[in-house]
């Protein structure tokens, strides 16, 4: 057999170059590519959605919601999270205390997204410093939406803040302390009130230049039942500044926890810890 002439390799090789071009769409060149399904994208506006359309709290004014955090990398345990909290009577939303993502890939966290579409209920997130890795903050916020946001459900208002100062270099401008003020000032039909957040005030990840105006306005608060965070992949209710306001940190998905909170009445709450 003859072998092949010169153009006719030439032929292929540029028929291949034109091929694999042409088909750039299939290829993913980048960990950092923040492109994603139309499914995948603005989920916390979905899931508020969501949240809106179900019926509100009845026989009173109770309400019960889930917190966990720090999902990274442990996508085995969000399998047995998931069918637990779906076991859960009542339950009418979860929220997820940050850092969804390791390396702040937009993989892991449509992996972690993947996963809590099996939720009967609604979710929220904060965003995690881990969250906030390379192109992060770009990735989050085109999955979930806004990094700071508050919302309603029946007469609670859950105010969402990002407070992980040491990926800002501790600029003096996260959290944004003046839009949180300017939340928790809006109490118009509001009975209580929920601070949620990924680093707490007490760490050393939180901008050490805001941790007394952040504390000093949770005091300020009306009605603040309590400030909810994760980071520090260990459960702890306290009040940390001897003020009168709770801090509570929750279990992360690898501890195999997740705390079930009930809530009535202006003050009140009910927290149990739930093992899965």
């Amino acid at each position: 057999m003859a072998s092949p002439s010169f153009s006719m390799l030439q032929a292929t090789l540029f028929g291949g170059v034109a091929l694999l071009l042409s088909s750039c769409e299939l290829l993913e060149f980048s960990p950092n590519d923040v492109r994603v399904s139309d499914t995948q994208q603005e989920l916390t506006r979905k899931n508020l959605a969501r949240l809106a359309a179900q019926p509100k709290p009845t026989g009173g004014d109770t309400l019960r919601f889930v917190f966990t955090t720090d999902s990274q990398r442990y996508y085995d345990e969000l399998d047995p999270l998931v069918s637990s909290i779906n076991q859960q009577r009542g339950v009418a939303f979860v929220l997820l205390g940050g850092d969804i993502s390791d390396f702040g890939l937009s993989r892991e966290m449509t992996w972690v997204q993947e996963k809590l579409d099996g939720l009967q209920a609604p979710y929220l997130t904060v965003v995690g410093n881990h969250d906030l890795v390379g192109n992060g903050r770009a990735a989050y916020q085109k999955l979930f939406g806004p990094l700071n946001y508050a919302f309603t459900y029946g007469d609670t208002r859950f105010i969402l803040a990002d407070t992980n100062g040491r990926e800002y270099a501790f600029n003096g401008q996260v959290p944004n302390v003046p839009w949180l003020q300017q939340q928790l000032a809006d109490t118009v039909g509001i009975r209580r009130q929920i601070t949620v957040c990924h680093v707490p005030p007490f760490n050393e990840d939180f901008d050490p230049a805001l941790t007394g105006p952040f504390a000093r306005t949770l005091v300020q608060a009306p009605r603040l039942v309590f400030n909810l965070s994760g980071h520090i992949d260990k459960f702890g209710e306290s009040e940390p500044y001897d003020d009168g306001v709770t801090y509570i940190s929750g279990y992360s998905v690898q501890q195999r926890h997740y705390l079930l909170l009930t809530l009535w009445g202006q003050k009140h709450y009910k927290l149990d810890v739930i093992a899965y």
